[in-house]
């Protein structure tokens, strides 16, 4: 179950870059610089209590030190989406940019969204590590497939014994990660389970692609359904406007988990009977062949979501 934010009688909005994080804090109205050292943030977290709320953007992962100090310290923190809060901040008409201003706007953020912000919570750090190994497989393969296409490009004859250099490298490397991912993934029995659980349920999951999804998305089985649409970015957006109604689209979410989900439900529609009879009534029924994909699409992470949960359940 998710935690919000709510009682919270102060709030601190941490602007996080790579070397130091300006702090806005809204007890005192001061600015406070800080270096972002895990020594340093360990002592600031310390002379907080637990009735403080820290809030900071994600930035790449330079704001982790903080958010495991604050943690360590037993106070809670919200990781805020960036570009919900750009958003805020552009709707008061805000037209400079300084770490102090984003800092200021960050509380502000936080104490007017209020029981809508959930609280940060650390992953487990095999699920970190298999993030990561995913992660990197994936701009391998991408890696591979661009100098696949430069060798195969005209004019490019005279560099082919180069491209397939390292085309081999490529396919030697994303051969090790694979047997890292297969290896952490069964020595954690959580996961482990987890992705048993989805490979034998579901026709169009493979192996790569149920690690993929508990790799990406944290959240399964812990949620909604709608919500894990949307964190997907799988979720229907209205375009309506008086009279006229147009096709709705799908946007935001993750893109890594967007691009595993679509590979999947191209094997699903012609391998899983119920979601390729889906697809087929989608069809006939006039949908666009794209829009029908995504459709399938939804309906995975929505399967994926409620076997998880029903493991978790079991489990407890």
């Amino acid at each position: 179950m998710i935690q919000r934010v709510t009682g919270f009688s102060r709030v601190l909005g941490c602007d996080v870059g790579k070397d130091e994080i300006v702090v806005f804090d809204t007890a005192s109205k001061r600015i406070v610089r800080l270096a972002n050292r895990p020594d340093r943030l360990a002592a600031f977290a310390a002379s907080l209590d637990a009735n403080c709320l820290a809030v900071c953007e994600a930035t790449g992962g330079y704001e982790l030190a903080l958010l495991s100090a604050l943690l360590e310290a037993g106070v809670p923190a919200h990781r805020a989406d960036a570009r919900k809060v750009k958003a805020f901040i552009r709707s008061f008409g805000t037209l400079g940019k300084t770490d102090a201003i984003d800092a200021r706007a960050l509380a502000r953020y936080a104490t007017e969204r209020g029981r809508e912000l959930p609280i940060w919570r650390a992953r487990e750090e095999t699920r970190l590590k298999l993030q990561a190994f995913v992660l990197a497989r994936r701009d391998l393969v991408a890696d591979r497939l661009a100098y696949q296409n430069r060798r195969d490009a005209p004019g490019a004859e005279p560099l082919r014994p180069h491209y397939d250099s390292l085309l081999g490298e490529f396919e030697a490397r994303i051969e090790a990660l694979d047997a890292q991912i297969q290896a952490l993934s069964e020595s954690c029995a959580p996961i482990s389970g987890a992705v048993k659980a989805l490979t034998s349920a579901v026709k169009g999951f493979g192996l790569k692609t149920a690690v993929a999804l508990i790799a990406l998305l944290p959240e399964l089985g812990t949620t909604t359904h709608k919500r894990i649409a949307s964190l997907a970015g799988l979720a229907p957006h209205p375009v309506q406007s008086g009279a006229a109604d147009r096709y709705r689209f799908v946007r935001g979410g993750r893109p890594e988990v967007k691009r595993t989900l679509f590979m999947a439900a191209l094997s699903a529609r012609k391998h899983n009977p119920t979601l390729k009879a889906f697809y087929e009534r989608l069809v006939a029924n006039g949908k666009k062949p794209i829009v029908a994909i995504v459709a399938v699409m939804r309906k995975l992470v929505t399967y994926a979501n409620a076997i998880l949960k029903a493991e978790f359940a079991a489990a407890t």
